[in-house]
């Protein structure tokens, strides 16, 4: 059995997530971290607070990160990414960030990205990657605003992030040529070069931040490829706030490399989905609750 941990991104978080593990410590590390009570957005707080992406994104890390350190006593990895957000998790569970500096990065990221907030996103159906390409940049062209693919996350479903005008023409586009067009609630346009303020601000934040070497496989986003390189791997977190997310790629990656067992470690089943539409026959398992917990140790025994 070759095993990928896999963690997932924003839009995963619900009030209460993966609080069966609120007790191992996690949780407190982020709250002294932060100098807040993140614990208590994650456990009680109100929903919209929960959605804010400031708090979203160190909650989704602290939840899946919590999760982590009692899944890891059960099974460990042979590699390990994530989706956007989650790879600060990925690189946390392979011991090239600390949690304390991850969790302080995320909390900063989520304030940049609020902060060049200006376009929205939208879910492409049905349609393949070239195509949906090929109508951002007719879209692009014809409003004179921004809209690009940014998120490829299995056949047929793919993200686009860009100003609302472009995504509006693009969505008018791609139902035209046959797909459909779902409106995201987004709080900007991710993953797009509108982010570029924000990917100028988390670079200097970066700057300051210890990366090491993974202790296991890491595979990043905007690459789909395997990366090891502390450096490599700070620039590639950079570029992804502008870049797109290769997730199928990423996957797809993984399979060729061997992998025949998902873990999706922490809130939500979103990854699994996917990974499901890229290989029918994946074996996957997610893991927020003990019961899942328990569910996954009578799988792999």
């Amino acid at each position: 059995m070759k095993t990928a941990f896999i963690f997932p991104g924003q839009g995963s978080q619900t009030v209460g997530m993966c609080k069966d593990f609120s007790g191992n410590g996690v949780f407190a590390e982020a709250d002294a971290a932060l100098g807040f009570k993140l614990s208590e957005v994650i456990l009680n707080g109100l929903e919209d607070a929960l959605k804010s992406t400031e708090n979203a994104q160190p909650a989704i890390l602290a939840a899946s990160i919590a999760v982590y350190t009692e899944l890891k006593k059960v099974l460990k990895p042979d590699v390990v990414a994530g989706h956007s957000l989650g790879e600060y998790s990925a690189l946390v569970a392979a011991e090239a960030i600390s949690f304390s500096d991850a969790v302080l990065t995320v909390r900063k990221r989520g304030e940049f990205m609020k902060s060049a907030s200006g376009g929205t996103m939208a879910a492409s159906l049905l349609l393949p990657r070239e195509k949906v390409i090929e109508l951002c940049k007719q879209a692009s062209s014809e409003t004179g605003a921004v809209v690009v693919a940014a998120n490829f996350n299995c056949p047929g479903q793919i993200v686009i992030s860009g100003e609302s005008k472009a995504v509006e023409k693009a969505c008018e586009l791609i139902k035209a040529a046959g797909g459909k067009a779902i409106p995201l609630s987004v709080s900007g346009p991710f993953h797009s070069p509108l982010m570029q303020p924000a990917r100028e601000k988390l670079a200097a934040v970066l700057a300051n931040v210890n990366i090491k070497v993974p202790s296991v496989k890491f595979i990043a986003n905007v690459t789909a490829a395997e990366v090891s390189d502390p450096s490599i791997i700070k620039g590639l977190l950079i570029d992804q706030v502008t870049g797109s997310v290769l997730w199928e790629d990423t996957v797809n990656k993984m399979l060729a490399d061997g992998v025949d067992t998902f873990v999706e470690v922490g809130p939500g089943k979103a990854l699994l989905g996917m990974v499901r539409k890229i290989k029918r026959d994946a074996r996957v398992f997610n893991v927020d609750s003990l019961s899942a917990l328990e569910a996954l140790k009578a799988g792999i025994a």
